[in-house]
């Protein structure tokens, strides 16, 4: 051994630079060289941020469509009519019962012209267009 306190001996491997690799084959490569790797998922979508800057900046204060009460309460009395619960009223047009909920409670964030349209045929009372809550007349007429 050396006598001298003052020196210093490192002795490693120069640093890499972190790659992205987006194929399998470059991963097991990494793999077979004993390399570091750190898997990450990206969250949500792309956005334009030109874009989001425009809303942001907007003075306006803007309004999230729901289910008119009017609406709400047709699907209600509809579904009483016929001794349906939610859950049947669902598994009949296909959707979930807390989407069936949603509509019948007015709180369904911009309502579905498809799901209203499969209610209006399951029910027989009209919900879109004038004359909310009458019955739907046969198929074909208007």
């Amino acid at each position: 051994m050396s006598d001298d306190w003052d020196s210093v001996t490192v002795i490693r491997k120069r640093a890499q630079n972190p790659t992205v690799v987006k194929s399998q084959s470059a991963i097991n490569a990494a793999l077979r060289s004993g390399a570091q790797i750190i898997t990450e998922k990206k969250a949500g979508g792309t956005y334009d941020a030109a874009k989001m800057g425009k809303v942001e900046n907007e003075g306006e204060d803007f309004k999230v469509a729901k289910v008119n009460l009017s609406v709400s309460k047709a699907i209600q009395q509809g579904r009483q009519a016929k001794n349906m619960t939610q859950k049947d009223l669902a598994t009949k047009i296909n959707e979930k019962q807390t989407i069936v909920n949603e509509y019948e409670s007015g709180k369904a964030v911009n309502p579905n012209q498809q799901i209203l349209g499969k209610m209006e045929r399951a029910l027989g009372v009209k919900l879109r267009g004038a004359n909310i809550g009458s019955p739907l007349g046969p198929p074909g007429s208007k």
